[in-house]
């Protein structure tokens, strides 16, 4: 449940930061490609039952 939760989060968030405004385009896709690492790991997590 907790992981499910978590997993939802992470996409939210992942898709919130994606460079779509103007003043955000400067950073490129470092904010969400590191939330992308993060949800990748927590998706490897889920799988694997730790979470």
């Amino acid at each position: 449940m907790l992981g499910m939760i978590l997993l939802i989060l992470l996409v939210l968030l992942v898709l919130g930061a994606l460079p779509s405004w103007p003043y955000s385009r400067g950073w490129g896709y470092f904010p969400s490609g590191t939330l992308g690492l993060v949800l990748l790991i927590v998706v490897i997590l889920v799988l694997l039952g730790r979470v």
